[in-house]
């Protein structure tokens, strides 16, 4: 087939614009070498950026894939970031290569919770798909999947130093779980509404929780001992008529057998909203919390000695005051008893006032006392703020704010300059020029609510129309405003520079379109001459006017009302020339194309219409978005257009032959606008998830038909990953479940091994026909020819090979692509097996794949007599295998502290861990000295 016509596809090259995306959290990360506190990672769409806050600016970008970023958490080490997705899959990046090495898929939806355990080898995730996953990170697996929460997952917490895990969720409870048998073993159901946040504070002894009302609700835990031998018998008493009332007390204890869970008390804050989110620092001294307003309220977590302190002088008091009281009536002195109450134990540090309403909050103790605060901000802003913990009122003082790389509220207009080097972007307060090929912003103004933009010949100056009608201009030089002029009286929804470059025209919701003309006239402050504009004409019509254009021969003028319609008039006499109605909703937006031929409109009903410009015929309706047509523009010198929909898609279409070419998907919202550079070589698009995005045209050419087969392939991919997951025969859905899920990934993997099965089949029938060929045939016959994949695989064995594919499937979903695989391929697995045990060839592996096999077609393979003799092979084979792995193991790690202590009393130091310790104290000794010689001094 002759490629007819070509055409080359734009792909994505950049996310600017996004400081901190609203989707996801915030949080403090460290990079090798840096300080703590210097870091936070905050999610930009798709990505996740981590920024400098001292020199504000982005030093690291973890890319992601297409879906958006819903949750973060850096690992105890500091040396990992987990990221959680939309889609529910979770990708752990490395903070030193900024890649990603390790992803598990086991939720259906948004990942809305995360944390690791304090060593940092597990991970457990909770999504709006209200289960929770408990993953293995070591061995680069999921655990067990947790069921027991009716709706969305808000917090998950390990214990450090026991086996349980506490879960909160929009379901109003809080759950724990025992992770040895994976059960939930408590429900707390002291809340009347959502559980948003907790924390766990005084040695995981007691635990905060935030929820829709003012109050954080404080919980003892009294973790019980079981007293009990092992194998102990438990006495049964004999039952008499009064216990009947006791025994609903009884099922109580039977419950409490792991910990016990009091309500404490409450704290009360000022604000009267729900928790947004609540985070205590690592050592857990103090808790910050903060609602839907722009207040953070800090509170600090006295240590059991402070609240004895404070105890004793209350005591003090109290008997001060019972002594002066019997003293007046002349009683005998009672000793005062004084109740130790939550408020005693946990006190209000102080309250941060930022400078916008505050989406999440991360926390950070530093050396010395200091507490460093990240806050994320609901107008895409960072700010920080450290304070002393240890001074008696502290201030915090801010230390950062990161605003300078993207706007406050949405960018409604886009505008390139004609070098097709700088990109002027303009939202509701501020207007942006920024170098595309290095991102970086050159001019920040304040502006008022800008609607629509223009560079005036010579890239000198641009120019604004606002939402209150007026035009401003300024210089890019000095980025300062010249001139703001009263041009209309309604809305100015559309400028449109003049082919002759001598002026613009402007658009208003006024129902009038003017002509300006660019004047150079001397300042009276500085002598110098500057730029203004001189309105010239005014054409008056009968409906707002949304949208303007020249024709590029500068003969016609389009214009598009609120009525639906679209007309043409003379630019010269302004007489009516043509009326273009068939949209059923308002036009948002046209285009003309570069040889004044076709007009391409734009609608609020989804539909675009190409129309001739000669007779106002329409040469072709088609439905182009599955919402309003924001934005319209041809691509310079050609009859292809591109358009930008409020179903967050921008698609590139054919005015010749009206085909769609190809749709570029990434903004995670309604698309505003677009601009296309004067060159035709890059797009720079505007969102309402605050990003911009600059795609750039490659070489590459677009053959439609293969364009679509892709389309109908990802398609099909994505219905077989949305069916039923395969289920465990015999098992029945308990509260415990496998962690991941079936994915196109499980079924490609499955699909690769039974393929590798049935080469492994092919091979050996080869070799026995070749054998028996042998016996009869009077020469020797040649070996037969082996299977080129083998061949390419470097002449591998077929047992070999089979293996091999085995290894490559991903540790997280190797279950599940055993479990999708179908039965008659088990027995030859299973002999497989048997053969690379003996050979000692990946035994780990292959007994992870052996027992799971095991485990779910068991009834099958103990009523299959053919395989009861290799089931006994493996017995035996696995045993001594395993064992004697064990064994090498253990003599490594003998040898391994045998050396330790060698080295250790060779040169009598300390080693690993002890040597830090050591190292500080020297330190410390070295500072004592330093000091006392400067205070001799």
């Amino acid at each position: 087939m002759g490629l007819t016509k070509q055409y080359l596809r734009y792909t994505a090259s950049a996310v600017f614009g996004v400081i901190g995306g609203q989707k996801a959290n915030i949080a403090y990360v460290t990079l090798r070498g840096g300080e703590r506190g210097r870091y936070v990672a905050v999610a930009a769409c798709e990505h996740v950026f981590v920024w400098d806050v001292r020199k504000g600016e982005k030093v690291l970008i973890l890319k992601g894939q297409k879906h958006e970023v819903t949750f973060l958490c850096a690992s105890p080490d500091g040396v990992h970031v987990a990221v959680g997705y939309e889609d529910g899959a979770v990708r752990i990046f490395s903070l030193l290569s900024s890649e990603s090495s390790v992803s598990f898929n086991g939720h259906k939806t948004a990942v809305s919770a995360m944390r690791y355990d304090a060593l940092g080898a597990r991970l457990v995730t909770g999504s709006r798909d209200t289960d929770v996953i408990v993953w293995d990170i070591i061995n680069e697996s999921g655990l067990y999947r947790l069921r027991g929460h009716k709706d969305v997952i808000t917090e998950a917490l390990f214990l450090k130093d026991r086996n349980l895990l506490v879960t909160s969720s929009k379901d109003s409870f809080v759950k724990w779980w025992d992770l040895d048998t994976q059960h939930c073993f408590k429900t707390m159901v002291g809340h009347r509404s959502e559980v948003w946040g907790m924390v766990l504070l005084n040695q995981e002894n007691r635990l905060l929780t935030g929820s829709a009302d003012s109050e954080l609700r404080a919980w003892d835990v009294n973790y019980l001992q079981e007293e009990k031998a092992v194998g102990e018998p438990t006495v049964k008493k004999g039952k008499t008529l009064l216990d009947d009332d006791e025994e609903e007390d009884n099922e109580e204890e039977a419950e409490e057998r792991i910990l016990s869970c009091k309500k404490a008390g409450s704290l009360l804050r000022e604000a009267r909203d729900r928790v947004v989110s609540l985070a205590a620092d690592a050592k857990g001294r103090v808790v910050a919390c903060h609602g839907n307003d722009a207040v953070l309220e800090l509170f600090t977590v006295l240590s059991e000695e402070e609240v004895q302190k404070t105890m004793t002088k209350k005591l003090k008091k109290a008997k001060k005051k019972a002594a002066k009281t019997q003293e007046g009536a002349g009683e005998e002195a009672v000793e005062p008893v004084v109740e130790r109450m939550l408020k005693d134990e946990i006190l209000k540090l102080t309250k941060i006032k930022a400078s916008a309403k505050i989406r999440w909050v991360d926390c950070l103790s530093c050396a010395g006392g200091e507490l460093k605060v990240a806050l994320l901000l609901q107008n895409n802003t960072i700010e920080t703020y450290s304070l002393k913990t240890s001074d008696r009122t502290p201030a915090a003082n801010k230390t950062a704010r990161l605003t300078l790389g993207g706007h406050r509220t949405d960018v409604r207009t886009l505008a390139f300059s004609s070098d097709n080097l700088a990109v002027l972007s303009a939202s509701g307060d501020t207007v942006k020029v920024w170098n595309r090929s290095t991102l970086q912003v050159i001019r920040t103004m304040a502006c008022e609510y800008a609607l629509c933009s223009l560079f005036v010949p010579g890239d000198r100056q641009v120019i604004l129309g606002t939402k209150s009608g007026k035009l401003q201009i300024f210089e890019l030089a000095s980025g300062s405003l010249l001139e703001t002029v009263d041009a209309h009286n309604g809305s100015l929804w559309s400028l449109c520079l003049a082919p002759d470059q001598r002026g613009f025209i402007t658009g208003s919701a006024d129902k009038t379109v003017k002509f300006w003309e660019f004047e150079l006239i001397k300042d009276q402050a500085t002598d110098q001459k500057r730029l203004t504009v001189k309105h010239t004409r005014t054409l008056q019509l009968e409906e707002d006017v949304l949208c303007v254009k020249f024709s590029p021969d500068h003969r016609l003028l389009a214009v598009s009302l609120l009525d639906s319609t679209v007309k043409v008039f003379y630019t010269d006499s302004l007489k009516f020339f043509l009326s273009l109605y068939g949209h059923k909703l308002p036009v948002l937006c046209l285009d003309i194309s570069h040889d004044n031929t076709l007009i391409a409109t734009g609608s609020a009903d989804r539909n675009v219409k190409i129309w001739g410009l000669d007779f106002g015929d329409c040469h072709r309706s088609m439905f182009a978005h599955d919402d309003s047509v924001m934005f319209l523009q041809f691509v310079p010198k050609t009859h292809l257009f591109f358009t930008a929909g409020k179903d967050k898609k921008i698609k590139q279409w054919d005015a010749d032959k009206f085909v769609l070419i190809q749709t570029l998907e990434g903004h995670h919202r309604e698309v505003w606008c677009f601009t296309i550079s004067p060159n035709g070589d890059h797009i720079v698009s505007a969102s309402h998830d605050k990003s911009l995005r600059l795609w750039e045209r490659t070489r590459e050419p677009i053959v439609l038909e293969e364009e679509r087969e892709m389309e109908r392939e990802a398609e099909f991919e994505e219905s077989m990953a949305k069916g039923d997951d395969p289920v465990v025969p015999g098992e029945t859905e308990g509260e415990a479940a496998p962690a991941a899920k079936k994915t196109i990934d499980t079924i490609k993997a499955a699909e690769r091994i039974m393929e590798a099965l049935e080469l492994y089949k092919e091979e050996n029938r080869k070799l026995e026909e070749h054998k028996y060929a042998s016996m009869t045939a009077v020469n020797k016959l040649p070996l037969p020819k082996p299977n080129p994949i083998l061949a390419a695989f470097g002449n591998v064995s077929p047992s070999r090979y089979v293996l091999d594919v085995i290894k490559k499937v991903r540790s997280s979903e190797l279950e599940v692509s055993l479990l999708v695989l179908p039965f008659p391929y088990v027995p030859q697995l299973l002999a497989l097996f048997n053969s690379y045990i003996q050979q000692g060839l990946e035994v780990e592996l292959v007994c992870r794949c052996l027992f799971f096999l095991l485990k779910i077609h068991f009834g099958h393979i103990s009523g299959n007599q053919m395989l009861l003799s290799v089931i006994d092979e493996l017995r035996t084979n696995t045993v001594s295998k395993v064992q004697e792995i064990r064994d090498v193991m253990g003599f490594n790690s003998a040898a391994l502290q045998f050396l330790q202590r060698e080295i250790e009393s060779k040169e009598d130091v300390m080693f690993f861990a002890d040597a830090t310790g050591q190292l500080a104290k020297r330190k410390r000794t070295r500072r004592k000295r330093e000091r006392a010689i400067l205070t001799i001094a």
